[in-house]
């Protein structure tokens, strides 16, 4: 599953791995493919120094990546007390009697949120970026878009490819545009930040509109078959997020949620502002129900409903409350039905790949692979 964008990066394997979990992103990278940590939760640059020096030491020098989210323009001058202000009372409240409907505790008295998402703000994943530049990280990505022109120039000076992942073929053009390297086409089947157009149908159409810009799918795939298919669709590779969820290198502290994501069908996921204040991909709940109701209040923009929420996800998730416990999370959640190690998957990925050339060679009247 080599392809001209894998060979520039060293990776045996066209498979790019969007994980928050440091270990299954060297774990990625060790089985041939390119981890790319998500950066978003990390709320200290000592956090993210610490998970750093740990893929260094557990990725046996394979390439690896970082993804950020940032907007591509600043406004300055805003703080986190600034913007926690914004929040409505009536929102807050909203929260206090949905979580005192179900019955969720408070957490320890001093015990900080998990889910304190402040990587959400641009002064948060700058300092992000001064700790990533100090290794030897071969791609940047940045879920929002492209990042701010001065970024792209510094990770460009330090031989860092940029991708920015698009839901359109215009977003890809302007990405292209700012000077991105990669472009991520990230379908409406995707987990977490999403758009409104298949993978079948965007990925061509992102493909023309950036020529020669290398291309990545994203959204839905989970087999071999759909890796040899995005390769058909002319990407140069796939960016995987979901199915690393349920692998055993995968940090999610919840038995109650992974037995959910494994009982999960590919119609059990919403695409909700519940989460972020962005329209995000994940499992379909009592607590995404109560937002995108009638009776909710209805969700804040981002940055502001990820703040406005953290405490009470971190809550939901700690007690494991069942009918409000949920994640970000794709369609392919469907075939996400037990625990696998990261190589066991990548197995999977290779040997699916090879059954669907195969396939195609016979159709197209020739003995094997080209």
């Amino acid at each position: 599953m080599q392809t001209e964008l894998s060979r520039k990066l060293g990776v045996e394997h066209a498979v790019f791995g969007f994980t928050p979990f440091p270990a299954v992103a060297a774990a990625i990278s060790r089985a041939g493919g390119f981890g790319v940590l998500g950066a978003v939760r990390y709320t200290a640059p000592d956090e993210l120094k610490r998970d750093l020096d740990w893929i260094e030491a557990h990725a046996e020098g394979r390439p690896y990546g970082l993804d950020v989210v940032m907007p591509a323009k600043m406004v300055e001058g805003v703080t986190e007390a600034d913007v926690e202000a914004m929040i409505p009372d009536g929102h807050r409240r909203f929260v206090r009697d949905t979580l005192a409907r179900y019955g969720v505790p408070e957490l320890a008295e001093g015990e900080a949120s998990g889910w304190r998402i402040t990587g959400w703000m641009e002064q948060v994943a700058r300092t992000q970026l001064d700790v990533a530049f100090d290794y030897p990280i071969k791609l940047l990505a940045n879920a929002l878009g492209s990042p701010p022109a001065d970024v792209v120039a510094r990770a460009h000076d330090h031989d860092v490819l940029v991708a920015a992942l698009a839901g359109s073929a215009r977003h890809a053009r302007k990405h292209q545009e700012a000077g991105i390297d990669v472009v991520v086409a990230q379908g409406y089947e995707a987990g977490g930040h999403t758009g409104e157009i298949a993978t079948m149908v965007l990925t061509p159409e992102v493909v023309e509109a950036v020529d020669p810009l290398p291309v990545l799918a994203a959204g839905g795939i989970g087999s071999g078959q759909q890796v040899a298919a995005a390769l058909a669709l002319g990407a140069q590779g796939v960016w995987l997020g979901s199915v690393w969820l349920t692998t055993t290198e995968a940090d999610l502290h919840s038995p109650a949620l992974i037995r959910k994501l494994l009982a999960a069908g590919s119609g059990d996921t919403v695409r909700s502002r519940a989460l972020t204040g962005k329209p995000a991909r994940q499992l379909r709940t009592e607590w995404t129900d109560a937002w995108d109701g009638p009776a909710g209040p209805g969700t804040l923009p981002m940055p502001l409903q990820g703040l406005l929420v953290a405490d009470a996800v971190s809550r939901i998730q700690k007690y494991e409350i069942d009918p409000l416990l949920g994640t970000p999370v794709g369609q392919i959640v469907g075939r996400m039905t037990s625990e696998r190690a990261v190589r066991d998957v990548f197995d999977d990925l290779t040997r699916g790949f090879e059954r669907a050339v195969d396939r195609v060679n016979r159709i197209a009247g020739r003995s094997g692979p080209s």
